[in-house]
């Protein structure tokens, strides 16, 4: 059973049909997709919106959407997602991304933190991990305001980005112990 997160303004909740149009929208932006190698295709947000179901379907948890609880407006996605192989390290990373207009207004870190507290209290985990690219100011802030914890030792070249700026990778780690994940 798909677990469903709710804050005091945001529903994180299994993928809708009507998810999709929006969801191509903020992958096809070259702004949104800036810290990545390149933008989406139509095809290629309706096949990661499958492997996102799937993976919720099948242990309940992953990346869920966002939307806004006041009105149901689908504004990005947050979650937690096992780190792939290949990866200088190991453990369940956080994420998040929304559409250009949801910037701003604290979403991502009020998702960040329900995932968070979600991966410490429902799966006993005892880590939590954020990437980003190392140019990605936006996403290091919420990192931080969540109360992770930066070592450059840990800093990376992703292998699955090309040569380039973007390459460079910052990990943010955060402990069980450490509870300023979920202080609102």
């Amino acid at each position: 059973m798909v677990s469903e997160l709710r804050t005091d303004r945001l529903v994180l909740r299994g993928w809708r049909a009507s998810d999709l149009a929006p969801w191509a929208a903020m992958n096809a932006d070259p702004v949104v997709r800036a810290y990545f190698p390149e933008v989406l295709t139509r095809a290629q947000s309706e096949a990661s919106v499958a492997r996102f179901q799937a993976d919720l379907d099948r242990r309940g948890w992953g990346w869920w959407a966002v939307e806004l609880a006041a009105t149901g407006e689908f504004v990005g996605f947050a979650g937690l997602d096992p780190v792939e192989d290949g990866m200088p390290f190991t453990g369940v990373e956080a994420g998040w991304r929304l559409a250009r207009p949801a910037w701003g207004h604290g979403y991502a870190t009020e998702a960040a933190r329900a995932v968070v507290s979600y991966g410490f209290e429902r799966l006993g985990l005892a880590e939590v991990l954020a990437v980003t690219a190392a140019g990605n100011l936006r996403s290091r802030a919420v990192m931080d305001r969540l109360g992770m914890s930066h070592d450059p030792a840990d800093d990376f070249d992703d292998p699955e980005v090309p040569e380039g700026p973007l390459r460079r990778s910052v990990v943010y780690r955060i402990r069980a112990g450490d509870r300023r994940a979920t202080d609102g």
